[in-house]
């Protein structure tokens, strides 16, 4: 009957191999057809279709992992690897890269602070993934290039979007975050309990699955389109079939669903309590993986179904296993006033129902299968469950996974505590930070230490398992989802302004021709035949303020020191000091600044912030000067010249504050010591100095994009990858928000500059999707320095 048109999946075959929990899969690049799987029994296996016998053999078996492997990807072929790379994340905190034909790593990612759980790869080499220590994080090759950051709970599933610098995380905080460049864009809320999976539809829409036992269809601008119901429990896993809308979804109720026009077309159920993953291979055929540690393939093709004994088999493995009442699968079960067997005779109504019966006082559920027109057995359903916490290893506690979680109550009418604890954990270690995290006397040590040994029947493995700090980045890392972006680029000094002195205020852009400095406008000696070359960059010096106007800075200074409190008034001596320290470091005489007179400029700049901007105009111009240097940016004051400055850029401040402290920030790079200090703080000012991309005032803007440009400059002469990685993505993020044509100019060359000489950083460029972002700036026909600049910088992308 209907059985025969192929349109109902069937078993194909059911393959051995793992000892514990499928946790992964993920179809295989090479060889074409087959996939991998990940397991508790931390490894992972290859395997290839079978052409004798329908099934798939297991070409071979790879290990790294100390501790379970969680999750699986491949990453897409390179001419280094034209068969592409194996990437598996696990328990040990750690990601192993493998290639298809060794079974020992070709590299270890650490990084991650708690187990891996998701990983997806993007174009270019990219790599995303997903971990109970709350972050995501990206990697290029054997680098961790940035880490997002916002969830506040364990990131369960992670997926890189085909639109570039695209990325999306779902996590046990119930919300799933869109990712640009490194940046948050968007929270999707909807979902009641921790997100486990994500599946891309297009560049548009994707999906989720959650513990809310639902699927949820999204667009990407943050509408909710459909929810899903069917599932009665955790679902695990979610995958979408080649080129439609349809998907498959596997959970906790023991099953595997699929979903044809939104419908759930078809219910297969299997005999274990957790369904773990799933995948759709390339032909339709879908892989399953389960607690039991047995992978499955099911199909819809007649040629690959398997025989009639393999199929009775499976029914009857699935009609003996045993079914918790209390998992709520099968609803609410009260066994007295069930029917009798002959309550079978009647046909279902959908594919999937469930139905229970007594039977010689046993309870047995069966399930309807409309393409068989059948009730099949799917177990008996029994007091305890079949699978024990420690075979399915998925007691949940705030969000992330554990062997056990124990409740613990200390006194009899005291509160009673929640204890989570793995078997790979040491008992004593555990009992102490949990007497420590719900402040316990500690004499309770002894106990609670017995008590888990006593109830886990010292199923305890020596822990090997260290905690890593980021071995890339130390403890003050870059974390730009913390950001919301920025832009730096410089800009023409704002002393110009009709004669009097009004920061911000003036507009002398110089539009250069020909071979024209395109910085200060100077002309340049060029031979009337000379072709354009790349004058741009890679740029070597930093670019700095050097504009000023003494006598219109220390009028101002003096007007507002007459209005300034007894407590900051300057004496007549301390003016003469500034006097003479601006006239020093404005090269218009030749003394050098005195330490008093340094003292004097640093009281000044700490004036209250409504008058306190003349002040920083003389330390703009001041740090300059190798006295100066030596002074702010010595081992004993350099942290408080930082802090003073970060101060300043606060979105809320004042623009000539923000505009003075970004062009002071700039004109430390003039020096060695000022450079060393400026990348030594590199993360904690382009954090703060980012927030002023919202800012609306090209000065600013142009300041901006001119601090990116002299750490591109510092960065360029190091290659360091995690530098350039942030630098890149304050670029991305300023680009979208300037309008004022010179700030982009000075993004443009450093872009150039930061990728100059480096593969690394040019994938790194256009896996953020920086090329689409500048393209428009290729055709701007004034001033030419755009144009010609963003050529260049398109040719090396």
């Amino acid at each position: 009957a209907m059985a025969g048109d192929g349109s109902a999946y069937r078993l194909s075959c059911s393959l051995l191999g793992h000892g514990q929990d499928v946790r992964g899969l993920t179809c295989s690049l090479f060889p074409p057809g087959g996939f991998v799987s990940v397991s508790r029994d931390r490894t992972a296996r290859l395997w290839a279709p079978d052409g004798l016998n329908r099934g798939f053999a297991e070409m071979h078996c790879m290990s790294g992992h100390s501790n379970f492997v969680s999750c699986v990807c491949i990453i897409p072929p390179s001419d280094l690897y034209p068969r592409g790379l194996i990437a598996t994340g696990g328990n040990d905190h750690n990601i192993c890269i493998f290639t298809v034909d060794n079974p020992a790593p070709l590299y270890i990612l650490k990084g991650h602070k708690n187990t891996v759980c998701s990983l997806s790869s993007g174009k270019f080499g990219t790599l995303l993934s997903g971990s109970w220590d709350t972050t995501a994080k990206v990697w290029l090759n054997d680098r961790c290039m940035m880490t997002l950051q916002g969830h506040t709970a364990a990131i369960w599933a992670v997926k890189i979007l085909p639109e570039q610098g695209l990325m999306l995380t779902g996590s046990a905080d119930k919300t799933i975050k869109l990712w640009k460049a490194g940046r948050c864009e968007r929270t999707f809320t909807g979902h009641e309990d921790c997100v486990r999976g994500l599946a891309i539809l297009s560049e548009m829409e994707f999906l989720s699955c959650a513990n809310d036992a639902s699927v949820r269809r999204w667009q990407i601008s943050g509408e909710c389109l459909q929810v899903y119901y069917g599932h009665t429990n955790y679902i695990y896993s979610i995958s979408v079939f080649p080129q439609c809308k349809d998907f498959v979804t596997t959970g906790e109720d023991r099953s595997l669903r699929i979903w044809k026009q939104g419908e759930c077309a078809q219910t297969i159920r299997l005999p274990a309590q957790s369904v773990w993953c799933c995948c759709v291979l390339d032909n339709g055929d879908i892989v399953v993986g389960a607690s039991d540690g047995i992978i499955r393939v099911f199909t819809q093709s007649l040629e690959r179904t398997a025989s009639a004994e393999e199929i009775q088999a499976f029914e009857n493995e699935l009609s003996q296993a045993s079914i918790d009442p209390k998992t709520g699968d099968l609803g609410d079960i009260n066994a007295d006033d069930l029917p009798g067997r002959e309550h079978l005779k009647d046909p279902g109504t959908r594919d999937g129902q469930t139905r229970l019966i007594k039977d010689n006082g046993k309870v047995e559920a069966y399930q309807w299968s409309v393409s068989e027109g059948r009730w099949i057995k799917i177990g008996d359903v029994v007091g305890s469950s079949g699978a024990t916490q420690q075979t399915s290893g998925k007691v949940l506690f705030e969000g992330k996974e554990y062997d056990y979680v124990f409740t613990i109550d200390v006194n009899e009418n005291g509160p009673s505590y929640k204890l989570p604890y793995n078997i790979t954990d040491d008992p004593w270690l555990t009992a102490y930070n949990f007497l420590q995290k719900n402040d316990l006397n500690p004499m309770f040590l002894d106990q609670v230490a017995k008590f888990i040994m006593d109830n886990t029947k010292g199923q305890t493995l020596l822990s090997t398992s260290a905690q890593f700090s980021d071995p890339f980045t130390g403890a003050g890392r870059y974390v730009p989802g913390s950001s919301s972006g920025s832009s730096t680029i410089p800009a023409t000094d704002p002393f110009t302004g009709a004669g009097r002195y009004v920061p911000g205020s003036a507009s002398n852009a110089v539009a250069p021709v020909g071979g024209v400095d395109p910085y200060t406008g100077m002309g340049a000696y060029q031979s009337a035949a000379a072709k354009v070359e790349n004058i741009y960059f890679p740029r070597k010096d930093a670019v700095t303020f050097d504009q000023a106007n003494p006598t219109q800075i220390l009028g101002k200074l003096k007007e507002l020191n007459g209005s300034a409190t007894e407590e900051h008034k300057l004496t007549e001596d301390d003016l003469i000091n500034l006097e003479k320290l601006l006239s020093a470091t404005c090269n218009t005489s030749a003394e050098t600044p005195t330490a008093q007179q340094l003292q004097t400029l640093w009281r000044a700049v700490n004036w209250p912030e409504d008058i306190v901007f003349p002040a920083l105009d003389i330390l703009r111009l001041s740090v300059r000067h190798p006295t100066a240097n030596e002074n702010f940016f010595s081992e004993r004051d350099h942290v408080q010249f930082i802090v003073l400055l970060l101060k300043f850029l606060n979105p809320k401040g004042k623009q000539a504050n923000q505009l003075l402290a970004l062009r002071t920030f700039c004109n430390c790079f003039v020096s060695q010591a000022g450079q060393k200090l400026m990348m030594e703080q590199r993360d904690e000012i382009m954090t703060q100095a980012i927030e002023m991309k919202s800012v609306n005032n090209k000065n600013i803007h142009i300041a901006l994009a001119t601090l990116t440009l002299n750490y591109a400059v510092c960065l360029h002469k190091v290659n360091n990858i995690e530098g350039k990685a942030q630098c890149l993505s304050v670029i991305s993020t300023v680009m979208e928000v300037v309008q004022d044509l010179e700030a982009v100019f000075r993004l443009l060359v450093a872009l150039g500059t930061l990728i100059s000489d480096d593969t690394n950083a040019v994938q790194l460029a256009k896996s953020l999707g920086v090329d689409s972002q500048i393209k428009k700036y290729a055709s701007v026909s004034e001033p030419a320095k755009v144009k010609e600049c963003c050529r260049f910088v398109l040719n090396l992308l």
